[in-house]
């Protein structure tokens, strides 16, 4: 039985263009009206998905980073796992070095630290998630304390797929993936999206089989994996579908819906 139901953002939640259909919504209300909870599971920061669930009209728990910081539905730190003092150093240090033309974001608790507030790539992150930059040194917000819960490489397609080549070799007690083709993330090892729904199956008193995860990408496999019922949306590529137990729609075509229904989750 199905008592607690986590979802990926982009790709699954929301349509290409960023939207929560009306179908969505009115899965994700109906979810919560049984009692069951919907957590999101996002690489995002917790700031760019509040504007997500505000329009929605929904307070409910974040699973943000992937993973490193965990949320309850009002807020509340459950988890929270930076990257240590001198992997920062090091990694911002040979990134810097190896990949200057790379935009890097240093995202730690509720801030997304720049260096250049301007910068046209983080000046279209802020109109995609609605969060807001502030521009910082970096070795300023490590000496003060303040470490990342995730670094974020902007980039083009083919250096990014060098930097996750080359950057994982250099810092193997890191987690460095794309999470598009420019994007790449990196965060402490131990931090998977399968381990901040750990954290929150254990504050439900719940068990990975009686929940259930949406996924459209390879970020989202230790997810689908972990959870006793995985759903691939129809946008996903094979790999991811073929890890999943069942496959719905694209997020184009109200595939979280769909499945509620098919499953008898939710009415239609």
């Amino acid at each position: 039985m199905v008592r607690i139901v986590f979802s990926d953002i982009d790709g699954t939640l929301l349509t290409d263009d960023k939207r929560v259909t009306e179908k969505t919504e009115q899965a994700v209300k109906a979810l919560l009206a049984k009692g069951i909870p919907f957590v999101l599971v996002s690489a995002r920061m917790p700031e760019a998905i509040y504007p997500i669930t505000e329009q929605m009209g929904v307070t409910i728990p974040l699973i943000c980073y992937s993973g490193a910081l965990v949320l309850t539905k009002e807020g509340k730190t459950l988890s929270s796992t930076a990257m240590e003092f001198s992997q920062t150093q090091g990694f911002l240090q040979e990134a810097g070095e190896r990949f200057p033309q790379a935009t890097i974001n240093y995202y730690a608790g509720h801030h997304w630290y720049v260096r250049d507030a301007k910068d046209p790539r983080v000046v279209f992150e802020m109109e995609i998630t609605g969060a807001k930059a502030e521009q910082a040194e970096f070795a300023a917000c490590l000496n003060k304390g303040i470490l990342p819960h995730k670094i974020l490489m902007m980039m083009e397609p083919d250096d990014c797929e060098r930097a996750e080549r080359e950057l994982q070799e250099l810092f193997p007690a890191l987690n460095i993936v794309r999470s598009f083709p420019t994007l790449l993330e990196i965060m402490d090892k131990s931090v998977t999206k399968a381990s901040g729904i750990e954290v929150l199956l254990q504050h439900y008193g719940l068990t990975a089989a009686e929940s259930l995860s949406f996924g459209d990408n390879y970020n989202d496999l230790e997810m689908l994996q972990y959870t006793k019922k995985s759903v691939a949306m129809g946008n996903a590529p094979q790999k991811v579908k073929a890890e999943a137990s069942d496959v719905t729609s694209s997020n184009e075509e109200d595939g979280i819906y769909a499945y509620l229904v098919k499953a008898g989750l939710i009415d239609a």
